[in-house]
């Protein structure tokens, strides 16, 4: 994947992203940690043209102060579509990108070809509350997010901080990403999609990790009852970063669902 940077509306916001692959193109919405140069992104990118953007107030892109709530940067992700020169596009989602994903799709269909929602938030049940992970300290965190804390692809994929200043480093932008993200999930992570979700008619692929104890697995009904064309898909031994735990199954799903 090459890293690129573009300008979206008269250059109010510079966006950089992660582009690669040749092929229908999916714009691929990252999740509340932030975006990842990862490997299910080069496997997508055989058979697609992937665009993968760091969100305002991620990473290198900036511009959060301008984004008022979900709506707007669901609109937002509108005009980053017009700056790519793309009409329409796949579009895949995780967990804070995947509730994106949906606003995107319910408030211009005609927009998303196919879509894909990777536990996705955006929904609220009182019996099976949606953890609050940016309260927990990162030790206890991991457990509520993977099936196997001890996995080496985890390891591999979230390499420990090398030194001091390296750690230091990374909970900084752990802090920055957890701060940009409580803009659009809290005091809870109902901001309406439930009264807009009907709106979307994309076919629909909703994935979910079965160990998901951050957004428990019980939202996919959720989902699937709100989106008419829609279809779930339970990951075993998954929880919250299905992409990581199991990416050969994810993208062969995910491919598979695209392609037909």
């Amino acid at each position: 994947m090459e890293t690129r940077t573009i300008s979206v509306r008269d250059g109010m916001f510079t966006p950089t992203l992660l582009q690669g692959g040749s092929g229908d193109p999916i714009l691929y919405l990252h999740h509340s940690g932030g975006l990842q140069d990862a490997p299910y992104l080069d496997r997508l990118a055989e058979k697609f043209t992937v665009y993968a953007p760091h969100h305002p107030g991620w990473g290198p892109t900036e511009g959060l102060e301008l984004i008022e709530d979900i709506i707007d940067l669901a609109l937002y992700y509108h005009d980053v579509m017009d700056a790519l020169g793309l009409e329409s596009a796949h579009v895949v989602g995780h967990s804070l990108g995947g509730m994106l994903a949906a606003e995107l799709a319910a408030l211009c269909s005609h927009r998303v070809r196919r879509l894909v929602l990777s536990n996705p938030v955006g929904f609220w049940r009182d019996e099976a509350p949606v953890l609050d992970f940016m309260a927990m300290p990162p030790n206890e965190l991991l457990p509520y997010v993977v099936h196997d804390p001890e996995s080496p692809r985890l390891r591999e994929a979230w390499p420990p901080p090398e030194g001091p200043e390296a750690a230091m480093e990374a909970l900084y932008f752990r802090m920055q990403a957890f701060a940009s993200a409580s803009k659009f999930l809290w005091p809870i992570p109902d901001k309406g999609l439930k009264r807009r979700i009907h709106r979307i008619t994309a076919p629909t692929l909703i994935v979910w990790g079965e160990s998901d104890r951050l957004v428990p697995p019980v939202y996919a009904e959720d989902f699937r009852s709100g989106i008419r064309d829609s279809q779930v898909v339970i990951l075993k031994e998954a929880g919250h970063m299905p992409m990581f735990e199991q990416p050969e199954e994810f993208v062969s799903l995910v491919s598979d669902f695209l392609s037909a």
